[in-house]
């Protein structure tokens, strides 16, 4: 028989999210859980995204747990390999390993209103849970657009994200499709090993030197033997980007003196005005998320690499036709076109109280009370949800508020006893989100003039968050119960029997006791 297994908390991957969340868990007395994961490690898009260049654009040192500061980052901007190893310590240090079920995948999830628990199927077994924790994350699974032809190329196709290793790209004509943050660390990886690089850019990034350098042994030193100078340096970063939000939330005008800084940039390592007009984007600087590097445009700037100012429209055979017609032979595609960040697969195998599923649910759009709750799953909660995201901080704040609001919402549950679940009211995630929409207009994620990754078929900006990361903390301290409805269990049909027997038998004694009165009165 399949195995099962019955937990308090089952929470769905193991990346920054799911690993916070795991070690939240513990740390409030909660062992009764379990961390599924479809991959054979941790890590999450830290594991997945192990192409050449890959580093992560913020601070390393606010670019993790306050509650496990690492003393010994190599560089001010780690890399992948760096923040994956501390994942796997933060595993480790916490004990989360004994919780882990590695390859995993989560097939379907459903509410189960009567036993008020979720029935969850993995491709390894079945488990239910009273609660769970969606933490699979928006840049999980890969985005590959439709592009015809592409199933009959000769050469080799990946995904950024699915880096073939085995490939060896030297002397290669290679097309790069997409000029995110993922290509902008690629294209001067690979440039000096390929044999012709072809940049497919529909949109040109704006892109600022990244203040990179490695982080001294006594640097390190300081932080290990006082730990209080970590803080102090986290806490100085954190600031530095808390007083940038209003630029980017309520005053995208005064963004102009950073556009100015990001054309000198382009300026200076690229010559060429035809290529440098290529380069320079028409729309608000703080629009799409603002790239940091300070080797790409140098690597775009060398004689193999050409840049296509169109997307890539159709494959025929070993040839790339771009959306204006420009024809390139190429022997290898990689495609650095993000993720399904808006339409998030995870939610297609989440089936609610209503007997929908998620993504039916948020057909209209992604909506989430704080993020956090949707209306009709209850004792369901998301990390990183919707309008959970950042444009110029740290998403381990955002993690980590959010695991404030799930360790409250299981004290919540907790306190009422029983069996009981917590679902929040439709006119508390819409009111929410009519709030956070609405401050939403005066962005410049919503008026910079462009088209981004932060926005659903619908047009509306489902992802970030239009505030700071210490409002959105305060936002998430607590669960307020007046925006939720507490369900019990109903009673089981056989005690309801029971009852009413009883009540009938209990009906006739006091029946017959009255006739006998009547008759001894006679």
């Amino acid at each position: 028989m399949a195995k099962h297994e019955h937990v308090r908390v089952a929470v769905i991957g193991s990346g920054f999210g799911g690993l916070g969340a795991a070690v939240r868990l513990r740390r409030e007395g909660i062992t009764d859980f379990v961390v599924l994961e479809r991959a054979d490690s941790v890590g999450g898009t830290w594991r997945d995204n192990s192409y050449p260049g890959c580093a992560c654009d913020v601070p390393s040192h606010l670019y993790s747990f306050s509650f496990a500061p690492n003393p010994d980052w190599p560089r001010t901007f780690s890399g992948q390999r760096h923040i994956r190893a501390y994942l796997e310590h933060v595993t480790d240090t916490f004990g989360i390993r004994p919780h882990l079920r590695l390859n995993h995948e989560v097939v379907r999830m459903e509410w189960d209103a009567e036993a008020l628990r979720w029935e969850i199927e993995t491709s390894e077994g079945s488990f239910s849970a009273e609660v769970v924790v969606s933490a699979t994350g928006p840049l999980s699974d890969p985005k590959i657009p439709d592009i015809p032809g592409i199933a009959d190329f000769p050469g080799k196709v990946f995904h950024s994200a699915r880096w073939d290793h085995d490939y060896d790209l030297t002397g290669k004509r290679v097309a790069m499709i997409g000029t995110g943050a993922s290509a902008i660390q690629i294209v001067p990886a690979i440039q000096p090993r390929v044999g012709k690089l072809t940049l497919f850019q529909r949109t040109p990034p704006w892109v600022m030197r990244r203040m990179d350098r490695a982080i001294s042994g006594p640097e390190r030193w300081l932080h290990r033997a006082l730990p209080v100078t970590g803080t102090l340096r986290r806490g100085l970063l954190w600031g530095i980007r808390e007083l940038q939000v209003g630029a980017f939330t309520k005053h995208p005008n005064e963004l102009g003196l950073i556009e100015k800084l990001a054309k000198a940039n382009i300026a200076k390592a690229v010559k060429d005005p035809v290529l440098r007009a290529k380069l320079t984007p028409s729309y608000r600087i703080g629009c799409k998320r603002i790239l940091l590097s300070s080797t790409y445009y140098p690597a775009i700037a060398q004689p193999n690499v050409d840049v296509v100012a169109s997307g890539l429209r159709e494959v025929r055979g070993s040839t790339v036709v771009a959306a204006d017609g420009t024809e390139t032979e190429v022997d290898a595609i990689i495609f650095g076109t993000g993720f399904h960040v808006t339409d998030m697969p995870i939610a297609e195998r989440v089936v609610g109280a209503e007997g929908k599923t998620l993504a039916e649910s948020w057909k209209g759009g992604m909506e989430a009370l704080r993020g956090a709750t949707a209306a009709g799953f209850p004792n369901f909660m998301t990390v990183i949800g919707p309008n959970t995201g950042l444009g110029n901080s740290s998403m381990i704040l955002m993690i980590e508020s959010q695991l404030n609001y799930m360790a409250d919402y299981l004290r919540q549950l907790d306190v009422l006893g029983g069996r009981a679940a917590l679902a929040v009211r439709p006119s508390a995630v819409g009111a929410w989100n009519r709030k956070v929409q609405a401050r939403m207009e005066r962005t410049v994620w919503k008026a910079g003039g462009c088209e981004s990754w932060y926005l659903d078929a619908n047009g509306r900006n489902t992802t970030l968050w239009p505030g700071t990361t210490g409002e959105f903390r305060r936002e998430t301290r607590q669960v307020d119960l007046s925006e939720y409805e507490v369900i019990r269990a109903p009673k089981p049909v056989k005690a309801v029997k029971a009852v009413e027997t009883a009540a009938v038998e209990t009906a006739a004694a006091k029946s017959r006791t009255a006739s006998r009165k009547k008759e001894a009165a006679k």
